[in-house]
């Protein structure tokens, strides 16, 4: 779902679960492309309950994130043709919500680009 409305946003799907052996893995690897530059954008897509313990996008600890990076890291080693791509990471979070009545679900989604910033490449 994630890749597909990121898709109709005008991003090009480039990878999904891209991994590095005991390193980690990127959901989804994409490309905007701008008026003067592109960029690539490492996407981390999230579904939860709300169950108390806040939405989809409050479950990137930092923890995460600087795993998410250095797989990021990784990505760029590996594919060289985008080292001069400026880079950002989003998250795509679905937080499933049960109806007033217990029965069904429905999910809200939210996408939060530029969720967090790496340290200077």
């Amino acid at each position: 779902m994630a890749a597909d409305f990121l898709q109709q946003q005008g991003l090009r799907l480039i990878a999904r679960n891209w991994q590095q052996p005991k390193v980690g893995e990127i959901d989804l690897v994409l490309i905007e492309h701008g008026r003067s530059w592109n960029v690539l954008v490492f996407a981390e897509v999230r579904k939860r309950k709300l169950l108390g313990y806040g939405d989809a996008l409050a479950s990137i600890t930092r923890s995460k994130q600087k795993k998410l990076i250095k797989t990021a890291r990784y990505f760029l080693r590996h594919h060289p043709e985008y080292a001069d791509f400026e880079c950002r990471f989003d998250v795509v979070g679905f937080t499933e919500r049960t109806g007033r009545s217990g029965q069904g679900e429905t999910l809200q989604s939210e996408w939060l680009q530029g969720a967090f910033l790496a340290p200077a490449w």
